[in-house]
């Protein structure tokens, strides 16, 4: 039987009319039983995110300051909603409760959470749905890490007493019972955590874009649509700034083999993204899957006549780094050279120990870092039975007159990064992407 977990982002569910526009996509398929709302996201350009609102609010009164009319226009945002729906419903109690805590300090995680909880009793008191508070079933570790396997025993049994749901996205909860928030944008991974437990057939997460494109429409005019997109496709992209969905939003449904497709709340009848194990049999088109970049790296650049004979060297270099608290991007290399790419803002007052300790380390005959080197990164399954497709890279940005700065590419072949300046990094992408589109 089919089952289908739905989950609507921010801009699905920011006022009363798209709230209809969700109960009409749920009322047109039985399937769609469990639902994850986002809280309310911008009703336009110049509006603000309720999550930013609650933010501010929350550190307004860890400062000591009055927070009653900060906290009246988030009270105003949702009795709006729930007045436009002709509800019958009172969050009187919820809005004192919510008050009361953040004048208690209650902390960051909390505030935050509270735009998906109270959006979650709207939405299950529209549908005529449970609602599930997402603290009683979505665990966190007390090192703050998500408890997959608890929260998977525990969500499961819990989903098989209801029909249908609501569970409100990007929270949980931590052992002492203190709510715990993903990263921001992690309503998607509740999704998919919904959509393991209940071992969906499908997980719908609607959005305001008819699935994923084939490069950042800001950059490329026009690109063309993804239709179908493997999970190691996507987490290349994500990473490296693709933001359809949450880059860690794959891996619960993943190890199912739970299919994702990206829908637009606004154009319904779009067919959107599917995401999955492994493309269907009659799979076709660019031999590229997606282009996706971003700027403001650092490349820390180390010269050692004869490194490849040193016993550690790739260790020892790498630690150097790790004491500085500080992660790698990627590490592109060669016989005497090898490169380490960081984001640029991790530098910041770290530089010259940086370079320092790796001295120590690693007795470089030369060392240097180049900053402002945006990374592009060329994704696609197919690329490994194509001949010639690094060279069309190559040859699409230099006859651009673009200096490549570094070069990557996995063992697997799904993907090839490259790095250029800053300054070179839109005419990049878009004479890659006219390389291989048409």
């Amino acid at each position: 039987m089919e089952l289908k977990v739905v989950k609507f982002g921010g801009s699905s569910l920011a006022d009363a009319e798209q709230f209809k526009k969700v109960k009409e996509i749920i009322d047109a398929d039985p399937a769609r039983r469990f639902v994850v709302p986002s809280a309310p996201g911008k009703r336009n350009s110049s509006d603000t995110k309720v999550t930013d609102m609650l933010y501010s609010c929350y550190e307004s009164a860890s400062r000591g300051e009055n927070i009653d009319e900060e906290f009246d226009k988030i009270r105003e945002r949702y009795n709006g909603i729930i007045n436009d729906l002709g509800l019958d419903l009172s969050l009187e109690s919820e809005f004192e409760a919510i008050k009361y805590a953040f004048r208690h300090k209650s902390g960051r995680d909390f505030a935050a959470s509270r735009g998906e909880y109270l959006n979650g009793i709207i939405l299950a008191k529209y549908l005529n749905f449970s609602f599930i508070d997402a603290a009683s079933v979505i665990f966190f570790n007390a090192d703050g890490s998500f408890d997959s396997e608890r929260t998977n025993t525990v969500l499961a049994v819990t989903l098989q007493k209801y029909r249908n749901a609501v569970i409100p996205g990007f929270y949980g909860s931590m052992p002492n019972d203190t709510i715990k928030t993903f990263s921001r944008g992690g309503s998607d991974i509740t999704g998919s955590i919904v959509a393991r437990a209940a071992n969906a057939t499908l997980y719908e997460n609607w959005t305001d874009v008819s699935g994923f494109l084939m490069a950042d429409p800001r950059i490329i005019d026009s690109p063309a649509p993804i239709s179908y997109i493997t999970y190691r496709e996507l987490r290349e992209l994500s990473y490296m700034g693709a933001t359809v969905l949450h880059e860690d939003a794959v891996f619960p449904v993943r190890m199912m083999g739970i299919p994702i497709n990206i829908k637009n709340t606004n154009k319904p009848d779009d067919v959107g993204t599917m995401i999955v194990s492994e493309p269907p049999e009659n799979d076709s088109g660019p031999v590229i899957t997606g282009i996706a970049g971003k700027k403001n790296f650092s490349v820390i650049t180390i010269e050692k006549d004869m490194m490849n004979q040193e016993l550690g060297f790739g260790r020892r270099m790498l630690e150097a780094i790790e004491k500085n608290g500080i992660s790698f991007e990627h590490l592109p290399s060669g016989i005497d050279t090898m490169s380490v790419v960081v984001a640029e803002n991790v530098l910041s007052g770290k530089r010259e120990q940086v370079i320092l300790d790796i001295c120590k380390a690693v007795d470089p005959d030369h060392i240097a870092i180049e900053d402002g080197v945006a990374l592009i990164a060329v994704v696609g399954r197919r690329m490994v039975r194509s001949h010639g497709t690094a060279a069309k890279i190559f040859t699409a940005i230099s006859k651009e007159d673009v200096n490549i700065r570094t070069i990557d590419q996995g063992s697997s072949e799904l993907n090839i990064i490259i790095g250029v300046k800053n300054e070179d990094f839109e005419k990049a992408m878009r004479a890659i992407y006219s390389a291989f589109v048409k």
